[in-house]
């Protein structure tokens, strides 16, 4: 029987407002690819992200152009060669694993090396607001051990010490999304030291990064958007001190292995990453970031509703997948 890829496009509503430096959303438009074979379907959910040119009608797009080279028989391994990093890519490879790992009846997890995937402490994302607000967002959720702050405004500085007034123990990480500015990036590294923050996720807008390499760093920098694939890190050096690997800017489980491994290789601490998207396009990411350092895969967190079965979420701790999920 010839595999046949199909794509069905989903909206998620989001749990209140979700504000980051560049916008607010209110629901989360996510892409679930499918790949079927001999009665047996694997699944890949992406998020398409305009940040990155993307639309959903353009990696929809870009999918279902792959139909033919699906059903000839084309592997994970080709399609890393055919489609450049993307959300269209981390659909279909992410469908491609699923879809192995059923068929050979062998779980991802061992097929990456795990012998027994654990339960991860995720951070929990405090979306940008007035101070206040997002002072009691933060104690709301105190009880984490992990809380991510979205940042990049004219006055950070109130936002981060009102932040760790209203979570004292948590740890923290700061993500400006490419908000901060060479004119002000050295004292908010020193507020931030001043505060005990553990990371700084993509303080400069990409490519006008350079300064990163000059001055000091009173807190680890984290490439986010300066980070897509393995290609890119050797640029990286010197800059940031760890970076974030996220599947739909990998483009896939595949790559974002490899990444990993070289990002290792030359000295990055690792985070692993997600888009606001369902339990779907963690499940893959779950695995990847077994033994990162830092793990934000907070996705289904954010939202209202989730894909169905979801993973399993006890306060901080995300768990591996069922396989009734994915892999």
């Amino acid at each position: 029987m010839t595999r046949h890829l199909e794509t069905t496009i989903l909206t998620y509503p989001i749990a209140g407002v979700f504000t980051i430096s560049r916008g607010s959303r209110t629901e989360a438009q996510v892409i679930v690819c499918t790949i079927s074979d001999r009665g047996v379907t694997g699944r890949g959910e992406c998020v398409p992200y305009r940040r990155y040119g993307e639309t959903l009608a353009s990696v929809e797009e870009q999918i279902l152009a792959q139909r033919d080279f699906v059903a000839d028989s084309g592997s994970r391994h080709e399609l890393v060669k055919r489609m450049k990093p993307g959300a269209a890519r981390n659909a279909i490879d992410c469908a491609f694993w699923d879809l192995e790992s059923k068929l050979a009846g062998v779980p991802v997890a061992r097929a990456l090396g795990l012998a027994a995937p654990k339960a991860l402490t995720t951070a929990y994302t405090i979306s940008l607001g007035e101070p206040e607000v997002m002072a009691e967002s933060a104690a709301k959720h105190a009880g984490r051990a992990l809380l991510k702050i979205k940042l990049g405004t004219t006055d950070d500085e109130s936002r981060i010490k009102a932040v760790r007034a209203a979570a004292p123990n948590c740890r923290l990480i700061l993500d400006a999304n490419e908000g901060w500015t060479s004119d002000n990036i050295e004292h908010y590294l020193k507020v931030s030291a001043d505060c005990g923050v553990d990371l700084i996720e993509q303080p400069l807008p990409a490519g006008n990064d350079a300064i990163l390499g000059r001055i000091r760093h009173h807190v680890p920098l984290c490439a986010d958007e300066s980070a897509h694939e393995t290609a890119d890190l050797e640029h990286l050096r010197g800059k940031y001190d760890a970076v974030n690997i996220k599947l739909d800017k990998s483009g896939g489980l595949t790559e974002a292995v490899v990444m990993k491994r070289e990002a290792e290789r030359l000295g990055f601490s690792i985070m692993v990453g997600c888009m606001v998207g369902s339990s779907l396009a963690m499940a893959p990411a779950v695995l990847l970031a077994q033994d990162a350092a830092f793990v934000d895969l907070d996705g289904p967190l954010l939202l209202a509703r989730d894909c169905e079965p979801p993973l399993r979420y006890e306060a901080s701790l995300v768990y591996p997948p069922e396989r009734a999920l994915w892999g």
